[in-house]
């Protein structure tokens, strides 16, 4: 999975999308045909004064390039923000072309996953979760992988990693996010970081869920078996290269 960084992005040249909560779209009928190859967020906005990655800013737009050489913007009314270390490219439907993976916040919901994608008609929001439903909640993503070996993505991430800290694991299945097993006592973000700790590794050639323990004491693993989650204790946590350098993880 594909990161670009959090920031306001490079200006010019670029196709303004507007979008509305229901993914008002302009048309860029051949876009379809090309992949989308980085994203970055732009136009830095207070307008949602959280701070939970240590400021008030976050972004109104995401910008994306194409393998073509164009670009695309998506533009969020007032009331949504990216609250969001930066834009995920996986390809989580395997057929070649990347997705984009974000958090959204809602200016009295909270935050929500979004996945975005091209389709026939531009770069379009495909599907989202449900908003936690409390303004200045928010949730930090781990990443995407087939977690449980199925051939079928995943999509990993904790919500409220502050306050209730549960990791909770998501399917992409036929264009919609599907619930999959979630499990408490985690986290993967202090507040006022500007960084999302943690990632997705192979650990004793199994897919793991690499996060800390609620108290970040400890690090801790997470594996995906049918529909529930198990969790075990990997070592100490000293700090960020905690998760860079965990005994049998790749």
């Amino acid at each position: 999975m594909r990161r670009a960084g959090r920031g306001a992005g490079r200006p010019g040249g670029l196709l303004a999308l507007c979008l509305g909560l229901a993914a008002c779209v302009a048309t860029a009928n051949d876009a379809v045909r090309v992949g989308i190859v980085a994203a970055e967020y732009a136009a830095p906005t207070t307008r949602y004064p959280h701070g939970a990655l240590g400021d008030p800013v976050e972004h109104g737009q995401m910008r994306v390039r194409l393998s073509d050489g164009r670009a695309l913007t998506a533009t969020l009314p007032e009331d949504l923000v990216f609250e969001d270390t930066a834009p995920r490219l996986s390809d989580l439907d395997g057929d070649g072309s990347a997705e984009i993976i974000v958090v959204e916040s809602h200016a009295d919901q909270g935050a929500r996953l979004a996945v975005w994608h091209l389709n026939d008609t531009g770069l379009t929001r495909a599907a989202a979760t449900p908003f936690i439903g409390r303004r200045f909640r928010w949730l930090a993503p781990t990443g995407a992988a087939d977690l449980d070996e199925d051939g079928r993505v995943e999509i990993a991430y904790v919500e409220t990693p502050h306050l209730g800290r549960v990791l909770k694991v998501l399917r992409w299945q036929d264009g919609q996010l599907v619930p999959v097993a979630k499990i408490g006592g985690v986290s993967n973000h202090r507040f006022g970081q500007s960084v999302i700790e943690g990632r997705i590794a192979r650990c004793d050639g199994q897919p793991t869920i690499l996060l800390a323990d609620a108290g970040w004491r400890r690090v801790v693993g997470a594996r995906l078996h049918g529909n529930a989650l198990s969790l075990s204790d990997l070592g100490p946590y000293r700090g960020p290269q905690s998760f860079q350098a965990v005994a049998g993880c790749d």
